[in-house]
């Protein structure tokens, strides 16, 4: 498959990826991981690095329009924050380190399983 690296194919991607992220407050990794990888001929390591500084902006912005709405549970957002920083740390740390061919199936299981469990 011939890869393709466009400003309207990116411009289209970011607008799916916000509307991703406003709507159900994240799912924009889905979308762009796989975009990356297929049509923007970006490595799984690099898809993956890429997809968290594309999608950070994007949170940002969907997360001030959330606190404007008044719709946060604080208590949880300290607890999990705490936890979530610690595992990106980590996780950063780990991604060079675990071959492409575990990274695909480890994020497509991540991926079914999610998908399978809003299903039921």
């Amino acid at each position: 498959m011939k890869k393709i690296r466009s400003k309207k194919l990116g411009a289209f991607l970011g607008f799916l990826t916000g509307l991703c992220n406003g709507l159900f407050g994240a799912g924009g990794g889905i979308l762009v991981v796989p975009t990356f990888i297929y049509f923007m001929d970006l490595s799984v390591h690099e898809a993956h690095a890429t997809a968290l500084a594309v999608i950070l902006p994007i949170s940002i912005v969907s997360a001030i329009i959330y606190y404007k709405s008044g719709i946060y549970d604080w208590d949880i957002i300290y607890k999990v924050a705490v936890g979530g920083i610690l595992g990106g740390i980590i996780g950063s740390n780990l991604l060079g380190k675990i071959p492409s061919y575990w990274l695909r199936k480890t994020f497509s299981i991540f991926m079914i399983l999610a998908a399978l469990r809003m299903i039921v």
